[in-house]
């Protein structure tokens, strides 16, 4: 029997005016912030369309062309809808619309065309900073919260506990969240949306602040929630993610909708995406996220002895240099963050700094930063490179598929063999001995050295 529609999105679209800081789309935060820059001195100049620009930027990752009519569609002629109980995950690259959709979905903006119909209460999740109020406590803002999603306060009292527990934070929740890691933050706002019994829960990219054990706990309350038959929209760039936690997958690109279909034909739709995206100069990407005082620019990869090659060779050291260039007169306390991913967007294996080195790293303005791997442990294919630049704390530059790394098969084990091509599971390689000799009951000592 078919299930009652909760969501209904017809011919959605959100248009910005790039030649004003002001549009009656603008959320009321925005509207203030533009009318009191608007009385400053100075504040009145022709660079609408720059500072929106930079809004736009910051609040979406989204990187936008000049337009010969003065406007950007960030979303537009989006049509879908999604039934009690689904779990849908919502993907592309940065830029795409996904955080513009879930905005409109959640009411934090309004479209500027089409028509969105919902059933029941929604808890969003998006970005750090979305629906809390710095000034109260925790305590108070879950109570707010609740109050928000029209729950009594009998009923907030009755899941307190358990959020509070959820979270992790029950030593501060009687503190200004103002004074918050960003971790913490994350943890008691998906504690609340997640427990104050929303019909639709709306969850944003922003699960990557928390730890691995965290992100899995997550996981695991948002599928439980599915379970009760509530709905869940979940934007991930995490690809394992969304195949175990999805039944079907919406792939937005240009803010549009590329692919409404099954959450393993979705994926397969985002990833040839990203790797399309992957053949255009790094210098040239736009798809890309952080302050951007610090852009890498180009990916190379090389022999010990500095000699440049186009791909790596199983079991054979490779040096990955990534150059780089800056606005900044001197990088200080750099975290760099590369990983390896297959073409269905899954992890192999990350390499991030902060954990090989035992300090962060300190750079110039411009240069090359440069990551050994003694062997490689990757079988004959292609593989997507993600890469990421913190400064001082501050994300600089995240690009997702930044370059495609090509693999030769080599003789990994130094036997003088390679793994055929057609084995199973082909990927990551692990390091392994056999052998042959006395049962476990009689054996005194072991024969691997």
């Amino acid at each position: 029997m078919k299930k009652s529609i909760v969501i209904s999105v017809d011919d959605l679209g959100k248009r910005y005016e790039l030649g004003s800081t002001f549009s009656h789309h603008d959320t009321l935060r925005d509207q203030l912030v533009s009318r009191i820059r608007g009385l400053l001195p100075g504040a009145r100049n022709t660079n609408g369309k720059a500072n929106l620009k930079n809004k736009l930027e910051d609040k979406d990752g989204l990187r936008l062309d000049d337009d010969d009519n003065g406007e950007f569609w960030a979303a537009r002629n989006i049509s879908f809808d999604v039934e009690q109980g689904e779990v849908v995950g919502i993907i592309g690259r940065n830029g795409a619309g996904k955080s513009t959709l879930l905005k409109l979905l959640s009411r934090i903006t309004e479209p500027t065309t089409g028509e969105i119909r919902l059933r029941g209460r929604v808890a969003s999740l998006l970005e750090v900073g979305t629906g809390f109020h710095p000034e109260l406590t925790g305590r108070e803002n879950i109570f707010l919260n609740g109050a928000i999603l029209g729950m009594s306060r009998q009923e907030i009292i009755r899941k307190f506990d358990e959020i509070v527990d959820f979270s992790g934070v029950s030593k501060f929740i009687d503190t200004p969240v103002k004074r918050y890691s960003s971790g913490m933050y994350v943890r008691l706002a998906f504690a609340v949306a997640a427990h104050l019994e929303p019909e639709i829960l709306v969850v944003d990219e922003v699960l990557a602040v928390g730890d691995a054990g965290f992100q899995q706990k997550c996981l695991a309350k948002m599928d439980d929630v599915a379970n009760q038959g509530r709905t869940v929209l979940f934007v991930s760039h995490n690809m394992a993610a969304i195949r175990n936690l999805c039944s079907r997958g919406i792939c937005l690109d240009k803010g549009q909708v590329v692919a409404d279909t099954d959450v393993n034909s979705a994926i397969e739709t985002f990833m040839s995406t990203m790797a399309g995206d992957a053949q255009t100069s790094l210098r040239n990407r736009t798809d890309r996220k952080g302050k951007g005082e610090v852009r890498f620019t180009q990916i190379r990869y090389e022999t010990d002895n500095g000699r440049p090659i186009d791909y790596g060779t199983s079991g054979q050291p490779l040096i990955i240099a990534f150059d780089y260039e800056s606005s900044l007169s001197h990088l200080k306390n750099v975290r760099l963050s590369l990983t390896v991913n297959n073409h269905m967007g899954e992890l192999y294996f990350p390499c991030v700094s902060s954990v090989s080195e035992s300090g962060m790293l300190n750079a110039p303005p411009n240069g090359t930063f440069r990551c050994r791997i003694d062997n490689l442990p990757l079988s004959g294919g292609r593989y997507l490179l993600n890469v990421f630049l913190e400064v001082n704390k501050e994300v600089q530059d995240h690009v997702l598929a930044a370059a495609v790394l090509p693999v030769q098969d080599g003789d990994f084990f130094g036997t003088g063999k390679i793994y055929s091509p057609g084995w199973q599971g082909r990927g990551v390689l692990v390091p392994y001995r056999w052998h042959v000799g006395e049962p476990r009951a009689l054996a005194r000592t072991s024969s691997f050295e």
